[in-house]
Order: structure tokens, then sequence, then C-alpha cells
């Protein structure tokens, strides 16, 4: 759906603008003509129009800006063909929002594509896994299309083995593959790629449900020189041939990033660091050893190693970690801008004794087993901080977690720059998220998870309205909020009337009437994504953002009071839209109540791979 303009200009094949009953090369003959020019036989000039063309051409190369493009095709049909002839890149944010073949239609020189699937609810099972966002139809239509593609970015895709190995055989120049929370293939689709891709230089997978099939996919890869700059599989769940991914990353000098699995042991993640001093990006597996006996051996060896990694920037993986391996990488830390210990079970002592000695971090991923004591010691060192993620150890509802508001008063306080913060945890006061909106302005993402239902600020009892107020009114920046906690229509008031810039808004358990949605709907116009679940909002809600929902990529509702009837009724007066009510997959037909509700704009309508637990209003 369109963003300003339309931020997916690329998913609309709209007519551009008509300027008049002739067109622009109409026009200048006549002009010619007029004016008693002629040419000879010899010489035949372009026409003035096709001059500009190929000048604009030129032009357009500078703009990288997708949105800059979207709006430079909005302006005349000249623009709109040179815009779409010249365009190299294209984002497709939702891949039934439009199809394989209008977009290879339009689009004739793409050489990278980026693809996204399910929405991002669908990573909490709150959609069927066999709900569709196949890559089968997109893949036939690229490999006719494009035969010069080098890059492939999908997310939430079901992607599988034979449409990996389409891939494969239809682009000799292919360079890049990143699969991101995608699923459906297996160790033989990487085997092929690995095999057929001879100039491939990333290989990204990144929680993926990856199949199993005994394919020994590592050792596929050329035997002489690669090309591979990037390679990561931490999210594969079963052992690699470690011998072949060691005469790999030796026979790969221009390797700058590499993520391990947690199959892959401390004794040889040094063989690995060894053959490799140029990496600047390291997934360092479960950083356990497979023989403790042999433990004091290898904290020997990898401290070693980290000290001869002069590179190393970025820095994640600690799967399995024995803690008393941490001081090892001490010697890079002082050059980390990246560092995640998000599966790292360590405690605030063990946290203090590395980031002591980080102070250029930019970003740090962490459980919350560091406590409100550990967080502190980020504030008081980390003082380039620009995003910070704290993710629950245990996730029920019903524990005492060990981070509270005092770690994000903390953070505010000590981590002025910050711009992004996800943050898990079981109570929270209104007066931090307050200081927190006055101490850290430049915040551009906020997203506050306070586990448990309805819970409201903990010292005085209210509802954390102020706080999420606090957030849009002093954040001028923010484009993404997440909220949580007892929240009241009055929240909701404040987002609609300060979050003017808010692009993507989840809520959950939240709201009193269908006020509060009916405030986000008529006070947030860049929304382009809004996710719902578990509160109370209903047909009234939802009908009152028909002004709205065109400029919008979707609208996800789970667990509300929608009916049967609203959700037709919205299908009936935008039938641009896409209205897919979802149920279980063991419901037969759907029922007046709706569970589930995905609307989203297509220039194609209703999508031809709908399974039977989705009805198409």
């Amino acid at each position: 759906m369109r963003e300003e303009h339309s931020e997916m200009s690329e998913d609309d094949e709209r007519p551009p603008p008509d300027h008049g009953s002739g067109s622009i090369v109409e026009t200048s003959n006549k002009c010619r003509s007029s004016l008693g020019i002629g040419y000879t036989a010899d010489f035949q000039p372009p026409f003035p129009d096709q001059v500009l063309e190929n000048v604009l051409e030129n032009v357009l190369h500078f703009l990288t800006s997708r949105r800059d493009r979207n709006a430079a095709s909005l302006v005349c049909k000249s623009w709109y063909r040179v815009e779409a002839v010249s365009r190299s890149e294209l984002f497709i944010g939702n891949c039934y929002a439009v199809s394989p073949r209008r977009a290879t239609n339009r689009f004739t020189k793409v050489l990278s594509l980026v693809l996204k699937g399910k929405p991002r609810f669908a990573d909490f099972n709150l959609m069927p896994p066999s709900w569709g966002a196949h890559f089968k139809p997109w893949v036939a239509a690229i490999s006719l299309a494009y035969p010069g593609l080098e890059k492939v970015y999908l997310k939430r895709m079901s992607v599988t083995d034979d449409d990996l190995a389409l891939l494969a055989h239809s682009f000799p120049s292919f360079k890049e593959l990143v699969l991101v929370c995608c699923d459906g293939f297996g160790t033989s689709g990487l085997a092929v790629i690995a095999s057929k891709c001879r100039k491939l230089k990333v290989l990204d997978l990144i929680e993926d449900e990856v199949v199993d099939d005994e394919e020994d996919w590592i050792s596929c890869f050329p035997e002489t020189g690669t090309s591979l700059e990037s390679l990561i599989f931490d999210c594969v769940d079963y052992p690699i041939n470690f011998e072949a991914l060691e005469r790999l990353v030796a026979r790969s000098p221009s390797l700058k990033k590499l993520r391990l699995n947690r199959f892959v042991s401390i004794g040889q993640l040094y063989r690995l660091m060894i053959r490799a001093p140029q990496l600047t990006h390291l997934g360092t597996g479960s950083f356990s050893p497979a023989d403790l006996l042999a433990q004091a051996d290898y904290e020997l060896e990898i401290a070693s190693a980290f000290s001869s990694s002069k590179s190393l920037v970025c820095l994640s993986g600690f799967r399995e970690i024995i803690p008393d391996y941490l001081p090892s990488i001490f010697p890079v830390c002082a050059n980390l801008t990246s560092l995640n210990f998000s599966y790292a079970n360590i405690n605030a002592e063990r946290l203090k004794s590395v980031i002591s000695h980080c102070h250029k971090l930019q970003n740090f991923w962490v459980l919350d087993s560091v406590c409100d004591e550990g967080l502190q010691a980020v504030a008081a060192t980390c003082k380039e901080l620009r995003e910070l993620r704290v993710f629950p150890f245990d996730p029920s509802e019903d524990t005492e977690g060990p981070v509270s508001e005092v770690g994000l008063l903390a953070i505010s306080e000590g981590c002025r720059k910050l711009q992004s913060i996800l943050y898990f945890c079981q109570r929270m006061t209104n007066a931090a998220v307050i200081a927190m909106s006055k101490n850290c302005p430049d915040l551009v993402v906020f997203r506050l998870c306070i586990m448990g239902r309805h819970r409201p600020d903990h010292l005085t009892g209210e509802p954390m309205d102020e706080g999420f107020g606090a957030i849009v009114m002093n954040c001028k920046k923010l484009t993404r909020l997440a909220t949580s906690g007892l929240l009241t229509d009055k929240a909701f008031s404040y987002i609609g009337k300060y979050g003017k810039l808010v692009r993507t808004l989840s809520l959950a358990f939240a709201g009193d009437s269908d006020m509060g949605l009916r405030y986000v709907l008529e006070g947030c116009p860049k929304l382009q994504k809004l996710e719902v679940r578990d509160s109370p909002f209903g047909d009234s809600a939802l009908l009152s953002g028909l002004h709205h929902y065109y400029s919008m990529r979707f609208l996800w509702m789970s667990s509300c009071s929608l009916t049967r009837q609203g959700c037709v009724e919205i299908a009936r007066q935008m039938p641009h839209l896409v209205v897919e009510v979802i149920r279980n997959v063991d419901e037969e037909e759907m029922e007046d109540s709706v569970q589930t509700m995905y609307m989203y704009r297509s220039l194609e309508g209703r999508r031809d791979d709908v399974p039977k637990f989705v009805t198409i209003l």
C-alpha cells in the first residue's frame, strides 16, 4: 500500500498521468512542422523527448531511495517509463500485492529483488504455517525476466528445494541469497546453491526452518577459491561437515562475516579464526568445548585467536556458553560496535566484566538474566549506544522478571543517543517511560513489552497511558511503536494526536472501546502497518479507517470483537482491498465471530492459492 505517494509503487501499475489527448512525441513533431524545420535523409536527430528520457535515465541512477523513485515515477508518463526501465532494485513488501507478471512487465532490468510474505504475527504462531507466501510463482517469473539477477532477499516466504534449484540454474551472475524467517527448504536446496552459484558472495540463513536432508551442503562449494564474503547458518539445527567448513574458510580470502551454528565447538571456532583473521563479523557457535576435559587448553587457544582478530566489530553466538571463556573476548571488546548476547544466559557480574571494555558499542542484544544491575553497567559505559534489545530468559507471564523500570531508567540516563529499543519486562512505571522520552528524544523505534495482560504502573496502579503518551509527544522522529500494559483509550488519543510519523504500530491487550482504534486510524497519516491482537475493538473501529486503508500496506486484527458482517462491509466498500478471514485449520466453516482478519491492498484481487481455512470476502 502507499506511503506518501506510494511506498511501493513497484507494486502499483497505475497508469501514469495523462497530459492531454496528444502524446509528448506528437506535440514535439507538430512543433517542428509548424516551424518549418526540415532534415535531410542522411541525418535524423533523436526526438527531443527521447533526449530528455536519456538524460533523465542517467539522473535517476543517482536516486537510491525507493521512496524518491516512487515519487519520481508519478511526475508524468515519461518519468514513469524511464524510472521503470532504470530501476535495478525491486522491493515488494507483500508478495500478494502485485503479481509476478505485472512486476516483471513493468520493471525489466532488475538486478536485486526484495520480497516479503507473511505478516510479522506469523512469528508468534498466530497464522497457520500453510497459509501461503510461496516463492514458486515468483522464481518462475524472474528466471525468465531477469537473466542478470544478482541478489535475492526473502522474508517470511515459503521456499522449496526446487525453488532454490531453479534460482541456482537461472542466473549465471547470481551473487547474494538472504533468507530470513523462511521455511520449506532443506540442505538439498542449499547444496544446489553452493555448487551452481559459482560467483556467490553472500549466503545468509537467518532464523529459518531448515530441513535436514542429510546432504553435506558445505562440501558443495567450489574446490577452487571462492568469492564468499558472508556465510551465516546459525539457524541450521544440524551438525555440519566441519572439515569441509574449515577448508571453505581457508580458500575464501574475502570472507568478512561468518556466523556458526551450535554444533561448532569452541575448539573448532579457534581453528576457523586462525584461518580467517580478516573477519569483521563473527557468530561464535556454541562457545563451549566438545570435550570438557580439555577446557583449560581451549581457554588459552581461543584467547590467542581473539587477540589476533584485529578487525572484529560485530560479535554474536554464545549459544551454549561456558562463562569462564568470556575473558577470551576482552581483546576485541574495545573495537566492537555490535554485541549479541541474546542466547547467553549470563548474570550481571559476567556482563560487567565484558561491557566495561565496550565503549564504542552501538548495538546490544541481551537476555534479562543480566538484571537491572547489568543494564546499569551498560548505561555507565556505552555512551554511543543506538539500539538495545532486552529479551526474556523465561517468557512466562507469571514470573517475577529480573529487569524493570530501574534498568530502563538507567539506560535512558546513560545512553542519550539511543534510537531503538525493544524491552521485555514484568513491571514498569510511567515515570521511567516519561524519563526515557525526555532523555532519548531521537528514538525512532520504541517497543515496550510488559509481559502479562493489562498490567498497570506497578507503583501507582495507574494505566500506562501517560508513559506512552510522553513517548509520542517527545520523540518527534518515532516511526515504530509497540504498546503493552494497562492502556485506556486515552493512550490512543495521544498516539493519534502526536504520532504523525508512526508507520508501524503494534497493539495488544489494550483499549476500552472502539474509540481507541478510531483515534489511531484518524490521527496517524503515515501509518502503514497496523497489528492488533486481544483488544476490544470491533466493527465500528474497523469502519472508521475507510479513508486510510488504501494508503496502508496491511491491517491485522486477531482475537478482537470483529464480526463477519463488519468484514463483509469493508470488502464491499473497498473493492481493491483483499479481506482475508483466517480460521483455525480444523474449523470447517466461518462463524459470525471473526477470529483473525488480515487485510491488504492488491492490484490482483483474490489470490489463487487460498487454503481451506481462509475465506476471502
